[in-house]
């Protein structure tokens, strides 16, 4: 599930739009551009201050490359300690997809998308325990993510991004690749079945504990 919530522009000039998805955002910079070329700053945190409350917290900052069709994702952090990341397309162009699975959410199963690229430097802030996917849609696509925490591979988790209960709106003409991890991944019932879920109110605990 999908909706479209109208943005505002904050007194920095980044203009903010919410997402279906409570707690998540897409942050659009101003670019500027002359002969020489542009400059842009995705991430500004008098911004992203005056829409969340508090500055993100930089912990680790993570660069993939990746080829069109490869669809990394749905992954989401076990929480606690859990993550938030601020992710945005440095090259290339891709589809990003926050899912929210975090139990008791006011918004859980909601999902929305956002197309980045190098003309709108949109960025997606994802808060803790928010599932997060993305399609390359062209060759060399690079995404930056900023995060909250170190990386941790034993704890990452991983849902289906194709699971029918997520419906997530991929392209119909497009041949995906995978990593084994992803080709592996618990449907969304499987992995609510196994209490492998965040819960709600420890996402919000474990945002209040990075800041």
């Amino acid at each position: 599930m999908t909706t479209t919530t109208a943005g505002r522009s904050t007194t920095t000039g980044v203009e903010v739009r919410p997402l279906a998805v409570t707690g998540c955002f897409e942050f659009t910079p101003p670019a500027f551009r002359d002969e020489r070329g542009l400059f842009v700053s995705p991430l500004q945190q008098g911004a992203f201050t005056e829409v969340l409350g508090h500055p993100f917290p930089i912990a680790q900052t993570n660069h993939s490359r990746s080829a069109r069709g490869v669809m990394r994702g749905v992954h989401f952090p076990a929480t606690p300690p859990g993550q938030a990341k601020y992710v945005h397309c440095s090259r290339g162009r891709g589809l990003d997809v926050v899912v929210d699975i975090r139990l008791g959410s006011p918004t859980f199963g909601a999902w929305d998308t956002v197309e980045m690229d190098t003309e709108t430097f949109r960025a997606v802030y994802i808060p803790d325990g928010v599932g997060h996917a993305f399609l390359s849609l062209e060759d060399d696509t690079v995404m930056t993510y900023l995060v909250s925490t170190p990386y941790r591979a034993d704890l990452e988790r991983e849902i289906d991004p194709l699971d029918p209960e997520l419906g997530l709106p991929w392209p119909k003409d497009m041949q995906f690749m995978f990593s084994q991890r992803d080709t592996h991944s618990l449907s969304l019932a499987e992995a609510r079945a196994r209490g492998i879920l965040p819960r709600y109110e420890d996402c919000l605990a474990a945002a209040e504990a990075h800041r």
